[in-house]
């Protein structure tokens, strides 16, 4: 019989695929926004310690987890609004919602903040998915609504006695930090309680990576994501832009690695430099389009839309 070699996806998926790609170049087209490409092997690697990564030693480069360091370059260099469609990479588990590589589609709007790219993000999905009403909540008030305490608030000890009221067959694993502990909360008790399509935003100012800190409430940040049926479809963020800022939450990052005994990537100098020359007021987004097409075709993994999954490449 030999070797079993055939595709993970049907020829007539594919072409649905690449109608898919085709459909999203056209809308950022219609904007006149730039399609650019990065490298997908960098010196730098990212510090976010949730963020798992390969580093490829015989090149003494990493691979990348996301364009975003590369694209602010060009944004600071005055490309303008621009977007990427770009392999990328996550030293993590693979199943029905993960491929350690994977298809993401990243771009940035100057002088967007981040209500005005989630109304982008909202054209592009209903024009993807077709029409559907989408909720926006907070962060906190998400938690508050799913019977769990305010997340900006609560201590430590009243998350864990959420954690343990509402365990499901699962138990939150007993060395997680609080952002770990939130996580867990959000991934098991609120994004199931979700409407169909719903905007989370303002999340805790701990878990801001590289988006501002809302000027009204310093302890969230202007990030925001977007749950298609439970799936999370989307990551963006009204950008820092200062680079004492980025530096200062690149230390924070390298702290927590080094706690936790993690690889330390070196900070990307480019990048600083390139903020300091002067990044634009922007705001930027990260969606997954392996989901994305998912979710457009009714499958029951990514796996299903890909050429070659994990298994099979």
């Amino acid at each position: 019989m030999g070797t079993p070699w055939q595709p993970s996806a049907t020829p007539a998926r594919l072409t649905a695929r690449a109608a898919l790609l085709a459909q999203i170049r056209q809308f950022f087209a219609d904007r006149e926004v730039l399609e650019v490409q990065t490298p997908v092997l960098a010196a730098h690697g990212v510090t976010d310690p949730q963020i798992p990564q390969w580093r490829v030693e015989s090149a003494g480069r990493w691979l990348q987890t996301s364009p975003e360091y590369a694209m602010k370059r060009l944004l600071a260099a005055g490309v303008g609004d621009c977007y990427q469609i770009t392999p990328a990479f996550r030293a993590a588990e693979h199943g029905r919602l993960h491929n350690p590589e994977f298809t993401l589609l990243e771009w940035y709007r100057t002088g967007f903040d981040a209500p005005q790219l989630m109304a982008e993000v909202t054209a592009l999905i209903n024009q993807v998915l077709g029409y559907a009403p989408i909720v926006t909540r907070r962060y906190a008030d998400a938690f508050i609504d799913s019977g769990l305490p305010d997340p900006l608030s609560a201590d430590e000890a009243a998350l864990w006695q959420a954690a343990a009221d509402h365990q499901l067959t699962t138990p939150a694993p007993d060395d997680l930090d609080r952002d770990g502990l939130l996580d867990w909360l959000l991934s098991t008790q609120v994004i199931p309680q979700l409407p169909r399509r719903c905007f989370i935003t303002h999340y805790p100012a701990s878990q801001a990576v590289l988006a501002r800190l809302s000027a009204d409430d310093t302890r969230v940040a202007e990030r925001f994501e977007l749950f298609c049926d439970g799936v999370e479809l989307v990551n963006g963020f009204d950008e820092i832009t200062d680079p004492k800022a980025l530096a200062a939450r690149w230390q924070q990052d390298q702290a927590k690695r080094a706690q936790n005994e993690d690889t330390l990537p070196a900070v990307d100098e480019r990048l600083l430099g390139a903020m300091a020359s002067g990044l634009p007021d922007c705001a930027g987004v990260a969606l997954g389009v392996d989901r994305l097409f998912m979710l457009a075709e009714g499958l029951e993994s990514i796996g299903e839309g890909l050429a070659f999954d994990w298994d099979n490449a």
